[in-house]
């Protein structure tokens, strides 16, 4: 019998764990949270100091059982949830649950599952920080307030099932007030006048625009505002000589950029990658907790992944420059080891984001990953080294061209050096101004020198609303402001995109109407749930608490009555809001009456406007790429209401077969039938590819005894899917 216990969350880690402990030791999971407050009542006393009352959570029984049996079976218990608020809070309700005293050394914790970290771990346990634990006690019963009394409000005001939330609230308005912003966008005519040049001694075409005048040896920059000023232009220096007036040479060096923090990966992963929010944190989640890698077992391949710090330590610095040199040589190493501040202390409780172990670059393991960590890993790795490696050095030209008194000007830059970028390359950044200049190649030049126009062309331009938000750089606004928290980012994006508060198209986010009129129904009666600066004010209160600064009880104290005196008031105040709803030209085929686009929980859908005396309902369709391959018609996409928003298709029924029933939750490939049986093929996905696959449930290559690894893959991805259906509510309630 093992005489020491050691408790994780997940059984993954446990596994990854269990490979640097010895027999006497005993590794176990809670999965997760094991106590939480009752979904069915408040669960907060808010008149004797915000007592939360905790219950076991239902389907947790069996591991609580398990979790009490070998505990008291053992000598020694420690508890190795993540290193971080919510990580121990789960360790203290675990000590709770199993009646381990809490003056008890039985806390360990480790920024990374390494045998190092895990050995070092458990030589030096140490209490529950309590303050800690009172900082998630305290946001966990701030967002029950929150969203417990203002949630029953939005269904009585606007209609059921909705919810609101102090960070998910928050992040809706900046999504509707950004619409607002571009609505209200009034745009300013400008011409861009651009003259393609060469040296007259050599064919060396480029391009420099029109800049300004130059008055008194001076250069003010003009703008063209009309096509009669743009005609008029052209026509003063039609014919005229051009050659280049100055040219200013200099080199800049360009600095690596940090060590993944949360808020920074998930930026990147939606920039690079195409990844959500969700998922990149999911994936993370696999990297850390470890990754099956053949030869070796279950393998932790990256640090803690829930930080805001920049910080790295000396064993991973050296690591990475030991790396830089072997592959890129010593020339793409810095002096000394880069070091990275952090904005604030709170920040320094872990590293930042890297890999835990050296020896296991990306490629090395690629057969063991799938596509999704792959990628992920990738982006993880590559960033890490650049941020240990030297400068990239940028020779840069400015180039001011002379016709008569105008003045055109061109920019270059080249990349002497590349330093960090030939590990991690610049991307262009998600923005909706295309009217930056180029930095283009140039000619040797020198001052005075004639040019010969090629060619001069004027564009009308108009000035540009503000760019929309896409994950990534609604992630970065929420941090810049303080908003949340990197392990609340993800969560509350999927929450007010599952409550149809926003949708995306593409990588854009876009507020719906129902997201419109929750906003204005808060920001009138509720300014303080929805205000930046009050919401992140919160957050620093909650980081005070973390270090023992402030008592969670007096914060909650100073926001609770008069929050809930605006919702007493509100309730009698505030009319029923009635949503505006889109007319689809079309009549209900059941009454005759008008049918209207409304708002579900799943998205919008056809309903008849006699609602509730004409019951008649249908989805929305849209139309996809690729033809019926029953009938040849058309594709259109539904989301199904009774399996949670799910896309399935079907025939438009446009096409030579108005009755066709085609219908399928995979979207048929384009012209290709399966060489077995003749049937269609569809799309299916598999660790984040997706194959084509016959459709055809008879077809000998289904029936047949699946043994391959993507099928046997395929059937784990479904199970694990099931699994996580399972989770707790609190996140929606953030």
């Amino acid at each position: 019998m093992s005489k020491n216990l050691v408790i994780v969350e997940s059984p993954a880690k446990a596994k990854t764990i269990g490979r640097y402990l010895g027999k006497e030791y005993k590794i176990a999971a809670s999965v997760g949270h094991i106590r939480d407050l009752p979904s069915s009542t408040m669960g907060v006393d808010v008149r004797h100091d915000f007592r939360p009352t905790y219950i076991n959570m239902r389907g947790k029984e069996k591991v609580i059982r398990e979790l009490k049996e070998l505990a008291g079976s053992a000598d020694r218990v420690y508890i190795a949830t993540d290193p971080d608020r919510e990580g121990e809070a789960i360790a203290w309700h675990i000590a709770k649950v199993l009646n381990i005293d809490l003056n008890e050394d039985c806390r360990i914790s480790f920024n990374e599952i390494t045998e190092k970290a895990i050995k070092t771990a458990i030589m030096s346990p140490r209490k529950i920080d309590i303050d800690l634990v009172n900082a998630q006690q305290a946001r966990r019963v701030l967002d029950r307030l929150v969203g417990y009394e203002l949630s029953p409000l939005l269904w009585s005001k606007v209609r059921k099932g909705l919810s609101a939330g102090r960070v998910q609230s928050v992040a809706t308005k900046l999504v509707v007030d950004r619409e607002k912003e571009i609505e209200a966008f009034i745009p300013e005519e400008y011409w861009n006048i651009n003259a393609e040049l060469t040296p007259a001694e050599q064919n060396f075409p480029f391009k420099a625009r029109y800049h300004g005048e130059k008055k008194n040896g001076k250069i003010e920059k003009v703008k063209v505002s009309s096509k009669e000023e743009t005609d008029a232009l052209l026509a003063s220096i039609a014919g005229s000589d051009y050659s280049v007036d100055s040219i200013k040479k200099g080199r800049k060096l360009r600095q690596p950029f940090a060590p993944f923090t949360t808020s920074t990966l998930q930026q990147e992963a939606s920039r690079r990658i195409s990844f959500t929010s969700r998922k990149t944190m999911s994936v993370a989640q696999q990297l850390y907790e470890g990754v099956e890698i053949s030869g070796q077992g279950q393998v932790a391949l990256v640090s803690y992944i829930r930080t805001d710090s920049v910080r790295v330590s000396d064993e991973a610095m050296v690591a990475a420059r030991k790396l830089i040199s072997e592959k890129y040589g010593e020339k793409f190493l810095p002096k000394s080891p880069r070091k990275y501040s952090n904005k604030n202390s709170a920040q320094d409780a872990h590293e930042a984001i890297r890999p835990a172990h050296f020896e296991l670059d990306p490629e090395s393991i690629r057969s063991s990953l799938s596509a999704d960590q792959y990628k992920l890993y990738k982006l993880i790795w590559d960033r890490f080294l650049s941020s240990q490696m030297a400068s990239a050095e940028v020779d840069t030209v400015s180039l001011d061209v002379i016709c008569k008194n105008s003045i055109f000007r061109a920019q270059g830059e080249t990349i002497k050096f590349q330093g960090f970028l030939a590990a991690y390359a610049d991307i262009a950044e998600d923005t909706a101004d295309d009217d930056k200049n180029v930095k283009a190649k140039l000619p040797e030049l020198v001052d005075g020198q004639a040019l010969k126009l090629l060619d001069i062309k004027s564009e009308q331009k108009f000035t540009l609303p503000p760019a929309r938000f896409t994950e990534a750089t609604l992630i970065r606004t929420l941090e810049e402001k303080g908003i949340g928290r990197p392990s609340t980012y993800a969560p509350t994006i999927s929450t007010i995109l599952e409550r149809n508060y926003i949708e995306k198209k593409g990588k854009i986010i876009y507020p719906t109407e129902l997201g419109k009129v929750v906003t204005l129904l808060l920001s009138d009666n509720f300014t303080e749930i929805v205000d930046v600066s009050f919401t992140a004010d919160m957050e620093s209160k909650l980081d005070e608490i973390e270090v023992g600064k402030k008592d969670w009880v007096k914060v909650l104290s100073e926001f609770y009555p008069p929050f809930h005196e605006l919702i007493l008031k509100a309730g009698s105040a505030v009319s029923k809001v009635k949503m505006e709803e889109k007319q689809t030209g079309e009549k209900c085929p059941e009454c005759g009456g008008d049918l209207v686009i409304k708002e579900g929980r799943f998205g919008q859908f056809v309903a008849c406007s006699h609602f509730p005396e004409c019951k008649f309902t249908r989805n929305v369709e849209n139309t996809v790429k690729g033809s019926c391959p029953v009938c040849g018609s058309g594709l259109v996409s539904h989301r199904s209401n009774k399996y949670k928003g799910r896309v399935f298709y079907t025939c438009d029924k446009k096409g030579s077969d108005p009755e066709c029933g085609f219908i399928s939750w995979y979207l048929p490939v384009e012209g290709q039938k399966c060489d077995t049986c003749g049937s269609y093929m569809v799309w299916k996905r598999f660790r984040g590819r997706a194959y084509p696959k016959c459709a055809n449930p008879e077809c000998p290559k289904n029936t047949a005894k699946k043994s391959s690894k993507a099928e046997e893959g395929e059937e784990g991805a479904v199970k694990e899917k099931k699994t996580t259906r399972r989770k707790s509510t609190k996140a929606k309630e953030e």
